[in-house]
């Protein structure tokens, strides 16, 4: 393990003040070139449009996306946790990111062929090798990070960049909405114009050009970071990288006995990011079934949601200097479970489980039903809770580890939240498609929130006064 370590360890390279604000600035780019494929693609535009108007009926394409997601996230539970550990063995990053990035354009170019009335095979077996190709490259772009500043500003440097992937997102969202979605009653977009290059609502072209159009904005803005951003410095050939990641990895499963409440916290995150995760990409697709939005209804809940998260993050960074990152994770989870039980609660004409009726209304604007708008309330929940739990998760575990260990504890952090990443889906999938009920399948995801939440607080009660920095 020592000499492993010894033949790699110059291929990481010591933060340099010769790095200057180009290479950072450039590698946060990435967030701001990917974001978009996890906003438009997989929660708020394509993914709705899969269920509601690809698939025959909404409970079908619950169930289809669900087991398409669910195959994403067995592949990268499966492989990403080794791809960062070669990452640190093999050096070099950028081509395996360059490679990755190949993969997500093609099959993000492809979606464009998914078209009402065919199969879900090609849409689906495009969106699985984005996500997978979208993840991996995450894993050693989040690799070059150590290598671009000292510890005291990476803190800074990753949230400014998590920050800036959110407004890409909107940036996207919004540009669909005010130029290529039209509203199926009034051809118009959002800005008031047919949309652009002649787009047919109705053949889901508004829906379908997202793919080509998150594909375009990853390949230009990715590029400065392989102008800009410098790369580690070649390590060991391929075949040995694997050999030294795989002992690495095996190296760090082993030190974790020695840090039990670790452990216990990185198994809790494992559960309830499953529910979180779950809740962002299965919400927006049960309001689509639900109520038959459309890409315009979409995006515009979209848009709310990400300026609700931009806020949410803004207040939690404040409130974990009160109380510390174990509170805001603790209150985000309870407002995530209300919220994925106000929209399980929520149907045509009703909400609260049938205890607010609404009266019938046939109005023609954008959420002009009341249950509509209770989903909207119940959604923006979701929106200033969601980024926090991510968040303060990444700063607890921060405040535990020192800084000669953080890579490896991090590693762990990163398998907790892919590993079982595929259980939520399935099992939102599978429910749905054993009762035929899509509001019974996303009960699944108050389970795990719930049982994630337990478990955060019970490791918390066990923590040893030692293993928390002060």
């Amino acid at each position: 393990m020592s000499n492993i370590a010894s033949e790699s360890s110059s291929a990481i390279p010591e933060p340099s003040p010769a790095i200057k604000g180009k290479g950072v600035f450039s590698w946060m780019l990435f967030d701001w070139a990917a974001q978009p494929f996890f906003t438009v693609i997989i929660t708020f535009i394509f993914g709705p449009y899969f269920v509601s108007r690809l698939a025959e009926n909404p409970v079908a394409g619950q169930a289809a996306w669900g087991y398409t997601v669910t195959v994403s996230g067995v592949v990268i539970a499966l492989l990403s946790p080794l791809l960062g550990s070669i990452a640190d063995a093999s050096g070099a990053r950028k081509p395996w990111i360059a490679g990755f990035a190949i993969i997500k354009i093609l099959s993000l170019a492809a979606l464009w062929w998914a078209a009402p009335g065919s199969s879900l095979l090609l849409p689906a077996l495009c969106i699985v090798l984005a996500t997978v190709a979208a993840e991996f490259s995450i894993v050693f772009n989040d690799s070059l990070l150590p290598g671009l500043a000292p510890a005291s500003r990476t803190g800074r440097i990753s949230n400014l960049a998590w920050g800036l992937g959110y407004a890409g997102g909107l940036v996207v969202l919004f540009s669909v909405l005010l130029l290529l979605a039209a509203d199926p009653a009034t051809g118009k977009t959002l800005l008031g114009i047919a949309p652009l290059w002649g787009l047919d609502p109705a053949a889901g072209e508004d829906a379908r050009i997202t793919g080509p159009y998150a594909a375009l904005w990853y390949l230009i803005f990715i590029l400065p970071m392989f102008l800009f951003t410098p790369d580690h410095a070649a390590g060991l050939p391929l075949r040995r990288a694997i050999s030294a990641g795989f002992n690495e990895l095996l190296g760090t499963f082993r030190a974790m006995r020695e840090r039990a409440i670790i452990f216990r916290f990185l198994i809790a995150r494992m559960i309830y990011q499953d529910g979180v995760n779950g809740l962002l990409a299965l919400g927006g697709t049960f309001a689509a079934g639900m109520f038959g939005w459309q890409t315009l209804e979409m995006g515009l809940y979209g848009i709310m949601l990400l300026i609700v998260a931009i806020g949410g993050c803004y207040m939690a960074s404040r409130l974990a200097v009160k109380t510390g990152s174990e509170r805001v994770i603790v209150l985000g989870l309870v407002c995530l479970t209300l919220a994925c039980i106000g929209i399980i609660s929520t149907g045509p004409g009703y909400t609260l489980f049938g205890w607010w009726q609404f009266a019938e209304v046939n109005g023609e604007g954008l959420f002009s039903t009341g249950a509509e708008k209770a989903y909207v309330i119940f959604g923006m929940l979701i929106g200033l809770a969601f980024g926090p739990v991510q968040a303060s998760s990444r700063s607890w575990l921060a405040d535990r580890v020192s800084a000669d260990e953080a890579g490896r504890y991090f590693g762990l952090y990163a398998l907790s939240g892919r590993v079982t990443s595929f259980l939520a889906p399935l099992s939102v999938a599978t429910i749905t498609w054993y009762t035929q009920s899509a509001r019974l399948g996303m009960c699944a995801l108050i389970v795990f929130l719930l049982v994630g939440l337990a478990l955060l607080l019970w490791a918390n009660e066990k923590t040893p006064a030692h293993e928390a920095r002060s």
